[in-house]
């Protein structure tokens, strides 16, 4: 049987709390036969950070990879208002193109890919402006993922932000700077939830989903 355990931060909630805009109940997910998640229960508010946590195979990565529905549960339900923006392992991003494209195309999504101005700023975010025009297949681990989170600012405002180790590969400036598109994200009613081994904007008021058990 999975354990699943929610942990509240030590840090104090804002008074009064935000209504429930993700609710997962009784979600269970098998990755071949293998049950990953076992009627996992959770649910979030809009300005609410939640770090995943859990020992390798836990469930991590299937779970981010359920909600942005790259998988599908055998039971449970989903229920999330705002749109739902995914950053994996994989940058998700044309090799052939160069990363300004790749974000226009992320952009047209939402209706953002005339909207020079916002796709500057969000390349400037996090220094990526300096190789945005080099096809991707040329850049560095790093880079590649510094232009993957610039996508996330071109998004909506109260976008669910679902992040799979989005700081692996990041030297400490970078995640600096995911650190603070992140605080900024919550503060203006975005909710954001986290796989990651490396604290994630450790200022911010947060919560953590245990997950444990079986093996993916």
């Amino acid at each position: 049987m999975q354990v699943i355990e929610r942990i509240p931060s030590s840090k104090t909630p804002p008074p009064g709390g935000e209504p429930v805009s993700l609710r997962i109940h009784k979600l269970c997910v098998f990755r071949g036969t293998t049950l990953v998640l076992n009627r996992l229960c959770h649910q979030q508010g809009a300005g609410e950070l939640c770090c995943v946590v859990g020992a390798n195979g836990a469930g991590k990565s299937t779970l981010l990879r359920t909600l942005a529905g790259r998988l599908h549960p055998a039971e449970g339900t989903i229920t999330c208002l705002p749109p739902k923006l995914y950053v994996g392992h994989a940058d998700g991003l044309s090799p052939t193109l160069t990363g300004r494209e790749n974000l226009k195309f992320w952009g047209q999504v939402f209706g953002l890919a005339s909207n020079t101005h916002l796709l500057d700023t969000a390349l400037s975010h996090f220094d990526a402006a300096g190789f945005a025009d080099m096809p991707v297949r040329l850049l560095s681990r790093g880079q590649r993922r510094r232009l993957a989170l610039s996508r996330l600012l071109l998004g909506p405002a109260k976008a669910l932000w679902l992040l799979d180790e989005p700081n692996a590969g990041l030297d400490q400036a970078s995640r600096d700077q995911l650190d603070s598109a992140v605080i900024s994200h919550i503060a203006t009613g975005g909710m954001v939830l986290a796989a990651t081994h490396l604290p994630l904007a450790a200022t911010a008021l947060q919560s953590r989903l245990m997950l444990g058990g079986g093996q993916m």
